[in-house]
């Protein structure tokens, strides 16, 4: 009932000469700017990647690119757009209706980090929850489509819809490295909140069926 955060990789910074095989070899490629004669040795491509990464040579990862298609409610692509390294295209409310709303679970509070919250297995409480925001959703939706059809313009009519409730749609562009410092940072059930979690979790295997490379490296 509560997945419906998705995301793809729609783009991903190719080589554009024959000796070049993958995404992944580029930046390897670039990694041995220094010796040439080794430039081409795309066999021990991975391992150049994963020991670059362990010792931190960052700029290796600056060399490609990587563009995600986000779909998540408002709320939670308010904290994706934190990450100002990374580049955001958002659907605007201001030129298009929103149409797309959904019903969020209820968790409890952690009252010993209120950076975190905890799952529930009280029904009532998940029903009551439930209930109370269709009772949101439905006045929204109706004022809202009043406020259309009475020609006020979206970007006044969109005040009234629910952050929470309003799914958003956008591209993020980063490199490699701005991808794995997201990964690194949000991927962190207790301090990052649980829906930007899932996010992080579902584009981690669309980045690593690019970089097979990271597979290892980020389950560390």
């Amino acid at each position: 009932m509560f997945d419906f955060i998705k995301t793809q990789v729609i783009g991903v910074t190719t080589p554009t000469v024959d000796f070049i095989p993958t995404a992944e070899d580029l930046p390897a490629f670039c990694a041995r700017v220094s010796n040439p004669d080794n430039q081409k040795n795309f066999d021990t491509a991975a391992g150049l990647l994963k020991y670059c990464m362990r010792v931190g040579h960052w700029s290796v990862f600056d060399m490609s690119n990587i563009v995600i298609e986000i779909e998540a409610p408002r709320d939670i692509a308010r904290q994706v757009l934190r990450h100002s390294s990374i580049k955001f295209q958002e659907f605007s409310q201001r030129y298009a209706v929103a149409q797309n709303f959904v019903i969020r679970e209820a968790r409890l509070q952690d009252t010993k980090n209120r950076q975190n919250s905890i799952d529930t297995e009280n029904n009532y409480l998940q029903e009551a929850w439930k209930l109370k925001q269709e009772q949101v959703l439905n006045l929204v939706r109706e004022n809202y489509q009043w406020a259309l059809d009475s020609g006020i313009a979206k970007e006044c009519a969109r005040v009234i819809l629910p952050e929470g409730n309003t799914m958003s749609y956008m591209y993020a562009n980063g490199t490699v490295r701005q991808w794995i410092t997201y990964l690194k940072v949000r991927d962190d059930l207790g301090v990052t909140q649980k829906e930007h979690v899932d996010l992080a979790r579902k584009i981690k295997p669309a980045i690593i069926a690019h970089f097979p490379f990271l597979e290892e490296l980020m389950e560390k």
